[in-house]
């Protein structure tokens, strides 16, 4: 075996294995499987032409070289990001721990008991911080997050609003720019005015709805907006705020002084800066806003056994339920990094967190008296951590401060804005004002000791918070690794079995690909910095995108978009802007198949664009006469087609050529949705079968971490045409040469762990990533041999085979009293997650297996399911006291004195006898949803608190 392979240690089946698994199959060899699977008029002619693969120690020597082009400077630049310190015990846990970046989304609560709680103690603290009532699990960051309270307040107008047409928003001249530029990419589809101004000066009218402020403001200055509240609230305008959550352990938090949403980004609490994410965003609003709030809700509920327990509340998967009536087509979080985040608050407590603060603004305050004292104005008069200096000539400043290693931001050409974060020191103070000085041609002053600040009184936080005894429990190192690992052991992970989530591509995330985000060279890149200084990102990111360029066969890429949802909304408003550049204004249908994904219509509709569903046939392949007509009827409006390739039925359709033909002749163009693309790779691509746009679900096909809900990234690809339209950034130009406004925050997105897809494709090579689509696609097809003599398949291609994917159909079991839920949860007791529970069908469970599963791993489930079969095949008709209908089965009832259910324990916990090796027992009985909806909870007090 060749040990310096990584495409070995990548993909999961062997040699032996695979001749196994092909007779099984019923095909003489893995090409005539491809053969039959990929139609031959969209298979590639060629190769992928990309560089020769790297193994893991040559990709360790690139990686390391490309990280010591980036030079890191010490930062003062602020605008929402800032250098920070990550606690060694989160960093070496959580972050570099595969049992909490493996994980999953919480939809199968039972086996997500640990990053729930993880998660309620990051609502808990957004809330309490805030003083709000409540908070959601985290968005994808600052300006999307404004962008969504934008959207959520314009949805819930009252209907006096509504009837006069109330459409303008108030967006203060002080938030910061890469949120006025998300902001302005919003409203324009959905019709909403955006009114900019000083906040002071405005006059609301009936006809503002809404408006947002910056706490404290993007140059440092913290205002007083009681008075700015009260007069928001007399036309019924809703006020939301951008708030620095760590600020806001010394300042009244808006909650207080009147906000109905406070929105933000948590970064400061240890996460790196990553050259712009991925960060969590935190969302937190009324309670009245609780069926409104984008993104997910961890809530309590009881388990079957009264019980407490957690899960995910209200609107889960709200945009695949609602489609085009969804509020927000937001699919994601930021999971990973609201742990970090929430274990961040945990270990340090409010105390902890105040000190940080307090050493903030006195650093501050220290550095404002040195300012007094050379002789130079600083125009804010209260502040936090951030300082508006005027200076004679700010290029000056700049020359000598990078010169020495030091960033500043400069928002005009004789200011300079200084902000102090938590790894700023004393000596940095005296290093900041000798720069001043020289630039300045004055002799420098050096301080002696530090300067408490005090604040105004109507500014000071006297509020408690984070109360609840997590906050208060660990904050020694051994406590504290010990707390997280209780939570791990209650998460199934993929580093306890294989997690088969159709369209959800859970595939081996390498060690050697997420060593590098460690890496400080990596890590403490502020996104705003020079260009020059981060050589090295520049690097990866230009050998990302040409390697995307090749695999899709498109012309350009763009990788700002930070979601799968993003990408969809990006590509889609780069359609828009190409009509608009032709003259086309009026080209706003987008034709959608009834068996796509719940975030197309979502999307379309944020896009502003009608939906126009068609049919499916039959066979579950789009039905091309009725595309046609619809395509007819609209020609003159028609704006895009949404559709996913191969289908979500996990099926290469052979009339997509002619699909994608009958959108051209019409004039409008093909949005593909890349969530299958794991079946494409190095076989056939978008641009073959005739897309003129894609997204690339990065934490799906190319290997980022699923992190237990998110970081996802879903950058987009692109034809010529629509090269032009990429979106920018207003402080770092990226993008076309007439591009759309900002689609994320940063220039590029969440650009740390853009590390992992161009490691994951530098070391597999073209070679490589084309096996690991074969190997999928066998693997997908091994499952289906082994499962179709117990279950119907649903849906295949013309010669009998599935794509990476399939659909097992569970409804014929009702006549048993037996739901596709049943079988989810009893998968627990043999140690496996459910594959996607009824999506794209009610019913049925969509597998799918990846490549990096061997046979062996694969076999073991399909025992699970084939032994589940053999149980309903036992029961008797309305049999409610069974092992599927009280799975999953923990290890409290194992170990009762009582045993009252007629089967045996071992038949409950260990039905087959592979499981006694590797034992997960869930931590709960099944939960109770409705209840837990009923009586919603969202924060971590105790259940007691709420009952009568």
């Amino acid at each position: 075996m060749r040990t310096d392979s990584f495409v070995l240690r990548h993909v999961g089946p062997r040699e032996n294995g695979v001749k196994e698994m092909i007779k099984t199959i019923g095909v003489a060899s893995i090409n005539e499987l491809i053969d039959k699977t990929i139609p031959a008029d969209i298979r590639l002619k060629n190769d992928l032409n990309l560089p020769k693969e790297l193994s893991e120690f040559e990709y360790a020597s690139h990686i390391l070289e490309l990280s010591n082009k980036n030079k890191l400077f010490k930062n003062y630049i602020g605008l929402g990001y800032h250098p920070t310190i990550l606690p060694g015990v989160i960093q070496r846990n959580i972050l570099e721990n595969p049992g909490w970046y493996t994980a999953y989304t919480p939809y199968q609560a039972e086996i997500a008991q640990g990053r729930l709680e993880a998660l309620l103690n990051y609502q808990t603290m957004v809330t309490e911080l805030t003083g709000m009532e409540l908070a959601n699990a985290s968005l994808l960051d600052e300006g999307t997050a404004a962008a969504e309270a934008m959207i959520m307040l314009f949805n819930t107008r009252s209907r006096a609003q509504k009837k006069i047409n109330a459409v303008q928003f108030f967006v203060s001249e002080e938030i910061l720019p890469q949120t006025i530029d998300i902001l302005k990419t919003r409203a324009i589809p959905l019709g909403i005015e955006l009114v900019f101004g000083n906040h002071l000066k405005f006059e609301f009218t009936e006809n503002v709805y809404g408006a947002i402020l910056q706490y404290p403001s993007k140059n440092g200055q913290v205002h007083n907006y009681k008075s700015f509240v009260e007069k928001a609230a007399a036309v019924e305008a809703r006020v939301a705020v951008a708030a620095d959550l760590l600020s806001l352990t010394l300042l009244t938090p808006p909650g207080e002084w009147g906000a109905d949403v406070v929105v933000g980004t948590t970064q400061r609490f240890g996460i790196p800066m990553g050259y712009g994410g991925p960060h969590a965003a935190y969302f937190a609003t009324k309670e009245a806003y609780k069926r409104n709030i984008p993104g997910r809700i961890i809530g309590v509920t009881q388990d079957k056994d009264g019980n407490r327990a957690l899960r995910m509340a209200l609107q889960t998967r709200e945009q695949h339920i609602k489609r085009e009536k969804a509020t927000s087509n937001i699919c994601t979080a930021q999971v990973l990094l609201a742990v970090m985040a929430g274990m961040y608050g945990v270990y340090h407590g409010p105390k902890g967190l105040t000190y940080i603060a307090k050493n903030i603004q006195n650093l501050a305050t220290t550095l404002n008296s040195g300012l007094t004292k050379l002789g130079l104005t600083q125009l804010n008069c209260t502040y936090f951590d951030t300082l508006t200096v005027e200076v004679t000539n700010t290029s000056k400043v700049k020359e000598i401060a990078e010169s020495k290693g030091v960033n500043f931001f400069y928002p005009t050409t004789n200011q300079v804005s200084i902000s102090i974060n938590q790894t700023t020191t004393f000596d940095d103070v005296n290093e900041i004002l000798s720069i001043l000085a020289e630039a300045e041609g004055k002799e420098t002053v050096v301080l002696s000791e530090l300067v408490k600040s005090e604040l105004p009184a109507e500014l000071k936080r006297t509020s408690n918070f984070m109360v609840n005894e997590v906050f208060d429990k660990y904050h020694s190192e051994t406590e504290m690794m010990r707390y997280i690992k209780k939570l791990e052991r209650k998460d199934l992970s993929l580093n306890h079995s294989m997690i088969s989530l159709g369209s959800c591509t859970m595939k081996l995330n390498a060690a050697s690909e997420m060593l590098p985000l460690s890496s400080p060279n990596w890590g403490n890149m502020h996104p705003f910095v020079p260009i020059e200084q981060a050589q090295g990102y520049q690097d990866v990111f230009v050998g990302l995108e040409n390697a995307l360029n090749e695999i899709t066969g498109f012309y350009a890429t763009s990788l700002q978009p930070n979601s799968g949802a993003q990408g969809e909304y990006a590509g889609l408003m780069v359609i828009k802007a190409y009509h608009e550049s032709q003259g086309n204004h009026h080209r706003n249908i987008c034709l959608i198949p009834a068996s796509a994904h719940g975030t197309n219509p979502a999307s379309a509709v944020m896009a502003g664009m009608k939906v126009v569903v068609t049919k499916s046939t039959s066979e579950g392949n789009i039905d091309v006469n009725d595309l046609r007509e619809k395509a007819e009827l609209h020609k003159d409006n028609l704006a895009a087609l949404m559709v996913t390739y191969p289908s979500t039925h996990g099926v290469f359709e052979s009339t997509i050529k002619e699909i994608t033909e009958i959108i051209h002749e019409r004039g409008g163009q093909v949005y593909m949705d890349g969530a299958n693309m794991n079946a494409q790779v190095g076989l056939t691509n978008p641009a073959t079968i005739g897309a003129d746009v894609c997204h690339l679900n990065l934490h799906k096909t190319f290997a980022i971490p699923h992190g237990g809900g998110g970081p996802g990234v879903g950058p987009i690809c692109v034809v010529k045409h629509l090269a032009p339209f990429l979106p920018s950034n207003p402080i770092i130009p990226t993008g076309g040469e007439t591009p759309i406004t900002a689609i994320s925050s940063a220039p590029w997105g969440s650009a740390l762990v853009l590390l992992i897809s161009y490691s994951y494709i530098k070391m597999l090579g073209a070679h490589g990533l084309k096996d690991s689509t074969i190997k999928a696609i066998l693997n997908a097809n091994y499952i289906k041999a082994r499962l179709e003599k117990s279950y119907d398949i649903l849906y295949t291609g013309e010669n009998g085979f599935a794509a990476h994917e399939m659909i097992v159909d569970f409804r014929a079991f009702k006549a048993y009293g037996v739901e596709v839920t049943d079988v989810a949860k009893r998968l627990m007791d043999y140690g496996y997650h459910a594959p996607t529970v009824s999506f794209p069908v009610a019913g049925t469970l969509m597998i799918e297996p990846t490549e990096s599963e061997n046979k062996e791993e694969l076999d073991r489930f399909c025992d699970a399911l084939i032994s589940i079969k053999s149980e309903i095949d036992a029961m008797e008709n309305g049999d409610l006291n069974t092992a599927l209908k009280n799975a999953p089965h923990t290890e409290e009832m194992l170990t009762a004195d009582e045993w009252n259910l007629p089967y045996t324990r071992q038949h409950a916990a260990f039905p087959l006898p592979y499981i006694k090796e590797n034992k997960f027992w869930p931590s709960v009985r099944r939960v109770d949803d409705a209840y837990g909806d009923r009586n919603l909870i969202c924060s971590c007090n105790p259940i007691e608190d709420y009952m009568d």
